[in-house]
């Protein structure tokens, strides 16, 4: 067995994971970054994206959603959030009202007419419904 990495996600609703892992894969402001035992430490802001996570001595990967926060990595990976989700918690049907509702948004609203906090909003607001449905499907990477 790999070496494995204790890694635990926490949303302030709950204690979303706290399992051993070999490797957890986010997306961080740069890009998606996987962390293992023994990286070097870090602490990285996270955008709304996809959550892999590989249980130790498993090939399979589980995937989450969520929605931004950050990592820090030491002795121990820890990641906080404002919320994260398993597929089978995502309700499809409101992630594809809300990516409706923020793309209609976002269709009829410029810079000329909208503050851009507000554009930056529904910009992430699509992001995480987007995500949400995509976690849903199996994840937009698929299995590797």
């Amino acid at each position: 067995m790999a070496n494995s990495i204790r890694l635990e996600i926490v949303t302030p609703e709950r204690l979303f994971y706290d399992n051993r892992v070999e490797l957890v894969i986010v997306r961080t402001l740069t890009g998606d970054e996987g962390f293992m035992a023994n990286h070097a430490w870090a602490c990285k802001l996270l955008d709304v994206g996809e959550i892999w996570i590989q249980e130790a001595g498993s090939k399979d990967f589980k995937i989450g959603a969520i929605s931004g926060g950050f990592i820090d990595v030491k002795t121990e990976i820890t990641i906080f959030t404002d919320a994260a989700e398993w597929p089978n918690e995502i309700d499809v049907e409101r992630s594809k009202s809300h990516k409706e509702k923020a793309e209609n948004w976002l269709k009829t609203h410029t810079r000329a007419d909208a503050d851009e906090t507000e554009i930056l909003r529904a910009k992430v607001s699509l992001n995480k419904a987007l995500t949400r449905m995509h976690v849903a499907a199996g994840g937009a990477r698929r299995k590797r």
